[in-house]
């Protein structure tokens, strides 16, 4: 992957005819294109690397289109570069060379090896053999990560101009063990919103309450509230929401195999009706100050 790659190659815009609701969907963690000199050079074999995969999360949001919103879709793995992170969270033990000044080399999320160049997969699994040169990790954040997210912040806009304001619905999976603390409960579905900074808490109510008429147990925020996407283009003073819906893999897919469940079409449907459901309650309280900016 080098800047002469065509943006068509890393990340794709499923645009609807006309965009007809207020919504934007994003499944920046589904790419499943692995360079070949990244595998190489991965002490992992290919399986592995796929285990920090949101596997088919963008087939399971797939029907945004036909309800009249876009999707973007990575195509790049999330383990090759994690553009749910800040630009710059680099680890400085991963490369030969010095990080530039700027750098955020002591987040939490480097020190757990989850920085925008990941040093793991999954449970502690490292991914290279070797460090990388410090200029080919800077060459991903320029030439994937900028691109992918002047993408987003253009559909973002063209939203709020049109419809007065915007929703995202950032779209993720998580291990089908995830627990919430304190008890056995595991949960189907979780909504982050960044403890109600990202999106009105409206918003986040209503998405709880229509996933568990439709069946399924969530709950918000615990253990996850939204990662970099939802915090920087959650601004709901100005009518901007993000929303973080992480799907627990249990429900679709062989956490193992990785080959879809025969539960699978069941859940894109339900996911659907949930999308569909969520521009319903929009459509009906768009009026209102919770979700448009005064």
């Amino acid at each position: 992957m080098h800047g002469r790659q065509n943006e068509s190659d890393l990340f794709e815009v499923r645009e609807p005819e006309i965009q007809r609701i207020p919504f934007v969907f994003n499944s920046p963690h589904s790419g499943r294109r692995y360079p070949v000199s990244f595998v190489e050079r991965s002490r992992l074999d290919p399986s592995s690397l796929r285990r920090s995969e949101d596997h088919y999360v963008d087939e399971l949001f797939g029907a945004a289109t036909e309800l009249g919103a876009p999707l973007l879709m990575a195509h790049f793995p999330r383990a090759f570069i994690d553009v749910n992170r800040e630009p710059y969270e680099l680890d400085p033990r991963m490369f030969d060379g010095a990080l530039p000044p700027f750098a955020n080399i002591g987040s939490v999320r480097v020190a757990g090896g989850l920085g925008t160049i990941p040093r793991i997969v999954a449970e502690n699994m490292e991914i290279y053999a070797h460090r990388l040169p410090v200029e080919e990790g800077l060459e991903r954040v320029e030439t994937i990560y900028k691109p992918y997210h002047a993408c987003l912040r253009r559909l973002i806009a063209r939203t709020h101009v049109r419809f007065g304001f915007g929703v995202l619905i950032d779209c993720h999976s998580m291990p089908g063990n995830i627990r919430v603390a304190g008890s056995n409960l595991r949960p189907d579905f979780i909504i982050g919103d960044r403890y109600g900074t990202s999106a009105s808490t409206d918003l986040s109510r209503a998405a709880i309450d229509i996933l568990e008429n439709l069946g399924f147990t969530a709950v918000r925020n615990k253990p996850y509230a939204g990662g970099f996407i939802t915090e920087h283009y959650g601004r709901p003073a100005r009518g901007l929401h993000a929303l973080q819906v992480e799907v627990s893999r249990a429900l679709y897919v062989d956490e193992t195999s990785l080959q879809k469940r025969p539960e699978f079409e069941a859940v894109a449907a339900a996911i659907s009706s949930f999308m569909r459901q969520m521009a319903d309650y929009v459509a009906l309280y768009a009026a209102d100050a919770a979700l448009a900016a005064e």
